[in-house]
């Protein structure tokens, strides 16, 4: 396991040097994103009006302060649990480049293969670690579908974001699928036991 610093967008070859269990920082830009921007984005047939080419999507409804037309502040910015959203996972590599997703609680299998053929990966970052993640904003740059707040698209600008675990790599490993395995495999145990 290493440790790495990364700057989002990232290229494919950068993700591929990731392996499950690797700790990762970020700088560059990460792009807030949730379940009513992808249902607008893959249901709907709307063409988002960022570019996710080489992309880091944080599942986020963020607590932000508005400073003026357009613009906000970070007051609190967590993740929320990105299982329910996996079914855009193929989508966001195969259309549109994403290289990472981010959030809580891990993506189910059905993600991993994806996840390898388009080359991304899955963060996996501390649950109710939202006053740590809020001071590694820098900016809220721009923010599009205001309609839809909370769950807008934002864009924001980061530095020594993480620690980020990698949880699912792009050669398939997921820690998610290991520790369901293990845990499976000693209930059956357990029961056998009794």
């Amino acid at each position: 396991m290493a440790d790495r610093k990364i700057t989002f967008p990232a290229d494919e070859e950068t993700i591929r040097s990731l392996r499950a269990g690797d700790s990762v920082h970020v700088d560059g830009h990460i792009i807030g994103i949730r379940d009513r921007t992808q249902i607008r984005i893959f249901d709907q047939g709307v063409e988002p009006p960022m570019d996710f080419s080489g992309a880091f999507l944080l599942h986020t409804a963020p607590g932000v302060r508005k400073i003026g037309p357009g613009k906000y502040a970070p007051v609190s910015i967590g993740t929320t649990t990105s299982a329910r959203m996996v079914r855009f996972t193929e989508p966001l590599g195969r259309d549109y480049g994403v290289r990472a997703i981010c959030g809580k609680g891990g993506l189910p299998d059905e993600a991993i293969e994806p996840m390898k053929r388009y080359g991304m990966v899955y963060f996996a970052i501390v649950g109710g670690a939202a006053a740590l993640e809020t001071t590694q904003i820098e900016e809220i740059e721009e923010v599009a579908w205001e309609e839809l707040m909370p769950e807008c698209l934002w864009k924001f600008r980061v530095k020594d974001f993480g620690p980020l675990t990698v949880g699912i790599d792009a050669h398939g490993t997921s820690l998610f699928h290991d520790v369901q395995e293990a845990a499976k495999k000693r209930l059956e145990d357990l029961y056998a036991r009794l």
